[in-house]
């Protein structure tokens, strides 16, 4: 029986007699001497099963269950009583607990209720599997990252050799590429994965509760607080917190978020107290960092604290080959969820939705198909159902211009194409040189002089005293 057991008692010879009797029939067990202490292990420890004693002195085992119902629902509790009761029966299943056993304890007795827990633990575990087979979805924890290019699989990838680490990681990329399906599937497929995942975004919550919401605060701080609020670091537990749109966040917040990331410990609004926290910590951006922190609207240091990894995320125009395959899971999805026979696309829609350009990404292609489907009145999403602005769209490609039977005078040099690739690469990703590079497969000073004409090329060696202030930039940039 493979599984983690953790034995609650708060009398310490029970507690040991029941875990050491447990681990001689095979099982990994610990034990710990009170209901507060065992909550906050399961914040930092993976738990399957927890033996808990009714009677104890500072919450009784019903109340733990009910604790540990409301916050780990992935943890199965069963109760030791001394009395074999109707209320006692009952109100252990209202607590949730799976199981009850009667004192005087049997070791096989107890040993044989583990071994059921941990066989439904596995049970339950199963049929997520299979209902993700029948959705369609993958099963390895990547579920909602759907895609074939070399793109995308490079991407999941990544997310698989992250996950088991505890690395903060910065997930970049643009608007609507999916970041925190990324980010929830690093927590899925981490050892955290039954614990907690907090989500926080930093452009949603106001600048004046934003220090609160994530570091919480003590009772009486702001008017009619009656209570102290843990914050969302805390309640994360040892799971995992994700701080979406980062590049957000105010110049006064980051200097706090770096200190807390340095020590792992926040101070609530109005304590006087540091508290440790446990959660790893995830991040994400459609900014580029680097340019915000030359334009000092992102501390250096603090993106060094998140930068431990990069997870980039590829904009949907870098995965065209995924187009059609989102598209047909979004019709899927959406026709099932309202009850209309949709299947597929015709081909003229099909390729209009290849030639468009997404800006938005998948979040717009999902929009995209949920308008479709809704205005579809035959079985197949036809030209009619698409947006104008796809229907309009006009592609763009770099053409190479070729004079009557082939004529050299109207060729171009391999240099200049390459330098209309690059200049494309630019314009397409919106001007952002780090991202421009990274495509390319070349660092920024690379990217610069392959923009460079020879004619600018000569200019600037003749001139080098005298370059304008734009090219002193641009060199500067470049270093």
């Amino acid at each position: 029986m493979n599984g983690s057991v953790l034995v609650v008692d708060d009398d310490p010879d029970t507690a040991q007699l029941l875990r050491e009797g447990l681990r001689r029939r095979g099982l990994s067990v610990n034990s710990i001497h009170s209901a507060v202490a065992c909550l906050g292990r399961l914040a930092t420890e993976a738990v399957d099963v927890v033996v808990t004693d009714i009677c104890m002195t500072d919450m009784t085992g019903l109340e733990l269950c009910e604790q540990i119902r409301q916050r780990y629902p992935d943890i199965l509790s069963i109760v030791i009583t001394g009395q074999s009761t109707l209320d006692n029966a009952i109100g252990a299943i209202r607590a949730g607990a799976y199981d009850f056993i009667v004192k005087p304890v049997k070791l096989d007795t107890l040993a044989v209720a583990v071994g059921r827990a941990l066989a439904h633990l596995l049970l339950l575990r199963e049929l997520r599997h299979l209902r993700s087979v029948v959705e369609g979805d993958p099963v390895d924890g990547t579920a909602g990252i759907a895609g074939e290019s070399p793109a995308i699989r490079e991407t999941i990838e990544m997310v698989r050799r992250v996950s088991d680490s505890d690395a903060t990681v910065l997930i970049t990329g643009e608007s609507g590429t999916g970041k925190e399906l990324v980010a929830r599937a690093v927590h899925r497929l981490s050892p955290r994965r039954a614990a907690p995942f907090v989500a926080v975004n930093c452009t949603t919550i106001p600048t004046p509760l934003l220090e609160s919401e994530l570091f919480g605060h003590v009772r009486g701080t702001f008017t009619n607080t009656k209570s102290a609020r843990p914050g969302l670091f805390v309640q994360a537990g040892a799971g995992t917190i994700f701080l979406d749109e980062i590049g957000e966040m105010p110049a006064e917040m980051q200097v706090k978020l770096l200190r807390v990331l340095q020590e792992r410990k926040l101070r609530p609004v109005g304590g006087d107290e540091e508290i440790p926290f446990h959660a790893r910590v995830l991040a994400a951006t459609n900014r580029n960092l680097e340019a915000e922190i030359e334009q000092r609207r992102f501390r250096e240091d603090l993106f060094y604290r998140i930068n431990v990894v990069t997870l980039h995320v590829p904009p949907l125009r870098a995965r065209s080959g995924d187009i059609l395959l989102l598209a047909q899971l979004f019709l899927r999805r959406i026709a099932q969820r309202i009850g209309k026979p949709v299947r597929g696309f015709s081909g003229p829609a099909a390729r209009m939705l290849l030639d468009y350009d997404w800006p938005g990404n998948v979040r717009e292609l999902e929009n995209c198909i949920e308008r479709a489907v809704a205005l579809c009145r035959l079985d197949e999403v036809t030209v009619d159902d698409l947006p104008t602005k796809v229907q309009e769209f006009h592609v763009t490609r770099i053409v190479i211009p070729v004079g009557p039977a082939g004529s050299p005078d109207a060729m171009i040099t391999m240099e200049e194409m390459e330098r209309r690739y690059v200049r494309q690469v630019l314009e397409t990703v919106r001007g952002n040189k780090t991202h421009a590079a990274r495509i390319l497969g070349i660092d920024r000073r690379s990217l610069y002089r392959r923009l460079e004409s020879p004619y600018e090329a000569a200019r600037q060696v003749a001139r080098p005293e005298g370059a304008s202030a734009i090219d002193r930039a641009k060199s500067s940039d470049s270093e």
